[in-house]
């Protein structure tokens, strides 16, 4: 047992080599070697991972402590991994669905040179290794360099293809957005260390250190990691970055949205449960932004044509049910939720990729139909991932969102109106979701006679990931089916030593009826849907509301207004006013002054002996008065 809890450190590592290795030769390996080493070193680590999930099931934990990391005469930082059963189960997440994007990769990055193919590996490997520290971090400060590692390679990653201008602006957006979360995460430690003289998780969720924090403490503390959250994890008003992360590689996106950077924040509010408990007023803020953020997304998802942009508010508005789930202090559910997205989400954002390469690089619907017919694979398996996230009975999002929604509805009070509107939510995931699926692949093929004659199945490569995952939408929900429907909830069992689980008081007959409302309406949303969209002709922009909708509520354009422009306007007050006039103007004109006074005092060295002896006889006669005139 020590031996495998002790070998930890390898699952990290193995990426990082991966990266070192593929960065270093990327001029010298051909394409064969640079895939065996990318996905190998994901696979090793998906091994170990799977082997200390055994561990961490038995109940066997660990906290290694490597070295010192900052040791001051107050405060001594180590260098440490906590693998319990939280971190045991996202290292799974992580090393299993990336490893299966990694394969992905090899076929969908083929075209590139081989130069460029190796780096895209390295920093799909160092984006794992950043997230893989983010959640085995055994403080606030390992987490924080994981978290800042995510932030990175998703600008080195959504701007992959930097020749691309768009493309790097979107890549600056992600990265300039998270930055400001990342203010308020950072903020939360240095409090946590004055008030409590610690980073260390043991140590800060500890009886004795909570009881050194006062209500205004355990608010803002809250409050400001929240703020981190918000930036990694995508909620208003911070989640206009994630629909523009399109802009890398489609496999990127997946990685991105399913398995890594966008749970960050879920991990670590679940991490820190024992602190949020305490915070009701954060709670509250915590509920109430996952609500509307679900609702923004949803909302927006219903009139977007790209195909990724639809899976991209879709993973905006799961990670608001996910928010939902936290604030209701239902963190079983939230990470449930974690567990079958990253199956189903990433299964989709692989199908599109999957699309997008039969049609040579085309990602709007509208030019899109009929695609089943010569992509079955592809058709079969994205249906399987729209019927999961919709939660369909059977399907793992039935399992994890009838979780949410439950715990929304016995929420004290207002229980029932967010039961509504999350549920709302939800029937506009299962609108949105078919109409992308019966655009994209019933009716009629509306693209060109070249498309379609190019139209075929992707290769085993990204076939079989495909199918692994369809597999996993399928039968990854039965880990959390309640007690309700004569299971015991293995997953909130398997989590208890390290979250808490929120016992609810509602009879078996009342779960009944809310889920057999659910499932109804969910069936009725997906019948609307075909009606609508069964025999869909291609269809200009959008007008009135629906344009409100194409446009994304233009909210890019009103944080342009308030934010962009006048901070632009004032950046170049500072330039043109106050740095080039005033402080350029200061220092160059202290040289000016200078370089004025010595011509002017040249003058006097003329070289005419009468002007000498002028200046010494004015010299004496000035010495003379003063003499005179100033005596005491």
């Amino acid at each position: 047992m020590n031996t495998i809890l002790n070998l930890a450190w390898l699952i990290p590592v193995l990426p990082l080599v991966g990266f070192i290795i593929n960065g270093l030769g990327r001029k010298s390996l051909n394409k064969g070697m640079v895939s065996v080493i990318g996905c190998g070193v994901i696979l090793a680590a998906f091994v170990l991972s799977v082997m200390v999930f055994l561990q961490t099931k038995s109940g066997n934990t660990i906290n290694a402590h490597y070295f010192d990391f900052i040791q001051l005469s107050s405060f001594n930082l180590g260098f440490e991994f906590k693998i319990d059963q939280l971190s045991s189960l996202f290292l799974l997440i992580i090393t299993g669905v990336g490893f299966l994007i990694h394969v992905y990769s090899t076929a969908y990055m083929h075209e590139e040179d081989n130069k460029d193919f190796a780096k895209y590996f390295s920093y799909l490997n160092l984006f794992v290794f950043s997230m893989l520290l983010l959640v085995m971090g055994g403080n606030f400060v390992i987490m924080f360099i994981g978290w800042e590692g995510v932030g990175l390679c998703s600008y080195l990653l959504i701007g992959y293809w930097f020749k691309n201008t768009d493309y790097t602006k979107a890549a600056n957006k992600a990265f300039i957005m998270n930055r400001i979360g990342d203010l308020g995460f950072l903020l939360a430690v240095f409090w946590l260390i004055a008030k409590v003289g610690s980073v260390n998780f043991d140590t800060v969720f500890s009886a004795a250190s909570l009881a050194k924090l006062s209500a205004t403490d355990i608010t803002g503390i809250t409050l400001l990691l929240f703020v981190g959250a918000t930036g990694k994890s995508a909620q208003i008003p911070l989640y206009t970055w994630l629909p523009d992360a399109m802009a890398g590689p489609t496999p990127v996106s997946a990685l991105i949205h399913a398995a890594t950077m966008v749970t960050a924040g879920i991990y670590m509010i679940a991490r820190s449960n024992a602190l949020f408990s305490m915070a009701e007023l954060t709670m509250t803020i915590i509920t109430f932004v996952g609500l509307a953020t679900a609702l923004l997304a949803a909302s927006i998802a219903i009139k977007q044509n790209d195909i990724k942009k639809v899976l991209a508010y879709s993973t905006v508005s799961q990670l608001g049910f996910m928010f939902i789930a936290l604030g209701t202090g239902n963190y079983v559910a939230a990470v449930f939720h974690v567990l079958t997205h990253a199956f189903f989400k990433a299964l989709m954002f692989l199908g599109s990729g999957s699309v997008i390469h039969a049609m040579g690089g085309e990602q709007d619907i509208r030019k899109m139909g009929g695609l089943h017919c010569h992509m079955k694979i592809t058709s079969i398996t994205f249906l399987i991932g729209c019927l999961a996230i919709s939660g369909i009975p059977g399907f793992s999002g039935f399992f994890s969102k009838d979780e949410i929604l439950v715990g929304a509805f016995s929420v004290h009070g207002y229980g029932p109106v967010l039961y509504s509107i999350t549920l709302f939510a939800a029937l506009l995931t299962a609108f949105y979701m078919f109409r992308l699926y019966f655009i994209t692949f019933t009716g009629k093929f509306r693209g060109t006679h070249e498309q379609e004659h190019h139209l075929h199945e992707s290769p085993s490569a990204m076939t079989i990931p495909l199918i692994v995952l369809a597999i996993l939408s399928i039968i990854g929900g039965f880990v959390g089916v309640p007690e309700a429907l004569g299971g015991h909830h293995q997953l909130a069992s398997y989590l208890s030593p390290v979250v808490k689980s929120v016992t609810h008081h509602l009879s078996h007959s009342t779960e009944y009826i809310l889920m057999a409302v659910s499932t109804l309406l969910v069936f009725a949303s997906i019948a609307f849907a075909w009606m609508k969209y069964k025999n869909y002709q291609a269809e200009g922009n959008a007008t009135g509301f629906g344009k409100v909708l194409q446009n994304k509520w233009y909210v890019d354009e009103l944080y342009d207004v308030v934010f962009v422009k006048p901070l632009m306007k004032f950046s170049a007050f500072l330039n043109n006013i106050v740095e080039k006039k005033g402080i350029d103007g200061l220092v160059n004109g202290v040289g000016k002054a200078v370089q004025y006074g010595g011509r002017q005092f040249r003058l006097l060295q003329s070289g005419q002996v009468g002007l000498y002896v002028l200046l010494m006889v004015v010299g004496m006669l000035g010495l003379f008065i003063i003499q005179f005139f100033c005596k005491k």
